[in-house]
Parts: C-alpha cells; sequence; structure tokens
C-alpha cells in the first residue's frame, strides 16, 4: 500500500507541475499577444473624436462659404437677380482650435 500512495503522490505533483508550466504559458502567451496587438494598432494612423469633430466642423463651415461664394458669384456675373443675403459663421470645436493648441 504504502508504494502505490508514493506513485499517487508523484502522480499528483507531477500534474500539478504540468498546470503550473501551462497556466505560465498561457499567461506569456496573453502578454505577449496584448503587446503585438498595441503595437500593430499603434502603428496605424488613427484620430481621436475631438481631431475628427474638429475636421468636421471645418469641413461644414467650409462648404458654406463655398456655397455663400458660389452665390454671390452667381450675383456678380448677373445669372441670378436675388441679392446674396446668407452669412457664414466660423464654428470652432469646444476645448480646442483647429490645430490642436488649447483654447
Amino acid at each position: 500500500m504504502q508504494s502505490e500512495n508514493r506513485f499517487f503522490d508523484d502522480l499528483a505533483k507531477l500534474v500539478n507541475g504540468a498546470a503550473g508550466t501551462v497556466a505560465g504559458v498561457t499567461r506569456e502567451f496573453e502578454s505577449n499577444a496584448r503587446e503585438r496587438a498595441k503595437d500593430w494598432i499603434g502603428g496605424m494612423d488613427f484620430v481621436s473624436r475631438e481631431e475628427f469633430d474638429a475636421v468636421k466642423a471645418v469641413a461644414a463651415a467650409a462648404r458654406e462659404e463655398v456655397e455663400l461664394l458660389k452665390a454671390r458669384l452667381d450675383a456678380l456675373e448677373g445669372k441670378t437677380t436675388e441679392p446674396v443675403t446668407k452669412s457664414v459663421k466660423a464654428t470652432k470645436p469646444k476645448g480646442k482650435d483647429v490645430a490642436g493648441d488649447a483654447a
């Protein structure tokens, strides 16, 4: 009976050691995968939401100004009889200006 207990004790130690090794390999794999994902995403040209909103506001203001200038040009060329009364309001994003400096 004594030999059977020793066999099972050794087997339990072996299984525990293997489980610990597998857990360590899993942690190392997750850590390496996380680092590679950060490197891969960091290498891409993503913009922040604030930058996107700032450029979107500038583009909207530019579209309004283009429409105003088209109307003025048509009025100057005599293509329309309506006077140009539309005005363009420049919009700045909240908190930062377009260049990214503090407002």
